[in-house]
């Protein structure tokens, strides 16, 4: 899917994905949001937070999920659609085919650890039980923008 046929809707649920992202950086940790939906409403929110709760597994995309399993009462998912800033690494999409995520919609690429396109293509390859419909490139430059911005930041900071 091209960017253009994205809808308002989708850039809506992306934005605030990238305002999950924000508040990540705000907490010195990198800057990706996720939000899950289900029937047009947000059931599930996170960023990343490897950091702050010690747990190399606290990707925005396992806490939003986590979130939206608990307000749907179930670990299966389906019929949910799930926007993330950046490209899933293997343990998200690990985890977004579990839950029977139908639908992924991601900003910018992750060229050294993206899972869904740019180094592996889990979760819709035809292997595994599920698969995934994925679309990429919503908001990818505002995505792409707020994690360089992010990195740029911090190379600063340790020439200082």
């Amino acid at each position: 899917m091209t960017a253009g046929r994205f809808t308002d809707r989708d850039r809506e649920f992306m934005a605030e994905a990238l305002a999950e992202a924000r508040a990540g950086a705000a907490e010195g940790e990198v800057p990706v949001g996720a939000i899950v939906v289900h029937e047009d409403k947000i059931v599930g929110r996170g960023h990343n937070r490897p950091i702050a709760l010690k747990d190399p597994t606290a990707h925005a995309e396992i806490l939003a999920l986590r979130e939206a399993a608990l307000a749907l009462g179930s670990y299966r998912l389906v019929g949910t659609t799930v926007y993330v800033t950046l490209e899933p690494c293997a343990m998200c999409v690990g985890a977004l085919v579990t839950a029977r995520v139908k639908v992924l919609k991601y900003g910018a690429l992750d060229p050294k650890a993206g899972a869904l396109g740019s180094v592996y293509d889990i979760g819709r390859d035809g292997r595994l039980s599920h698969s995934l419909e994925v679309y990429a490139g919503l908001m990818e430059s505002e995505c792409a923008q707020l994690l360089q911005d992010f990195f740029q930041m911090r190379r600063g900071r340790k020439c200082l």
